[in-house]
């Protein structure tokens, strides 16, 4: 007989929490109340993988998975997708977007497999209510506003609408390091929250950005 893999066992588990005579706090559950539980656990395992610590790393991955399968659960209950549909789309982009490696492209570097991988992905957007227009979309609006802000300089430099930075001064990554400290706590002094303060600057640069990009597409 055919041993059950550890992946079925899982998804006949969380189809069993669900039951009508599963967990309560499981049947409670919806997409949103759980969406931050992700975000936690993402975090969790990252310490992990900084710990390198291989034991920890591995309840990790199986509380993330735990996400994974939970919004699979609760989509297939509504009629929407299951876990085999996540997976079968995941294979197939995994192939879609490597034709180095399971097609005949030829790439030179790395930053030649990142440029066709961008490509590609843009125009399997084309057509669809996810189509980006434009070089900014794309970035999660609920990233950490230093994230969110390096982001932005990413795909606005790299889209050639934003100029390199020209330090007042010579400085250094620890200088840098030290004034970032020092500003969240000059923020913190007066009563202001760092986090937000950039978030709000990193949404008006986007504005402006973007009145660039459709002005130099005119």
């Amino acid at each position: 007989m055919k041993q059950k893999s550890a992946i079925e066992d899982l998804l006949k588990v969380m189809d069993r929490l669900r039951s009508p005579t599963g967990c309560p706090w499981d049947r409670e559950q919806d997409h949103m109340t759980l969406r931050r539980h992700a975000i936690e656990e993402v975090y969790e395992l990252i310490d992990a993988i900084e710990n390198r610590d291989d034991h920890e790393m591995a309840e990790e991955l199986g509380d993330l998975l735990l996400q994974v399968v939970f919004h699979c659960q609760l989509a297939n209950e509504r009629g929407a997708f299951d876990f085999e549909k996540v997976a079968r789309h995941l294979v197939d982009k995994l192939i879609r977007r490597h034709p180095h490696v399971f097609g005949t492209t030829k790439v030179k570097d790395v930053d030649e497999v990142w440029s066709n991988w961008e490509k590609i992905k843009k125009a399997e957007k084309v057509g669809t209510k996810h189509e980006r227009p434009s070089a900014l979309d794309g970035i999660p609006k609920h990233l950490p506003a230093l994230l969110r802000a390096e982001k932005l300089v990413k795909k606005a430099r790299k889209a050639k609408l934003l100029s390199a930075t020209k330090p007042k001064r010579n400085t250094s990554k620890s200088a840098v390091a030290k004034e970032l400290f020092e500003l969240a706590a000059y923020a913190q002094e007066r009563g202001w929250t760092a986090e937000e303060l950039l978030m709000g600057e990193t949404k008006k640069r986007e504005r402006a950005i973007r009145i660039k990009e459709r002005q130099s597409a005119n």
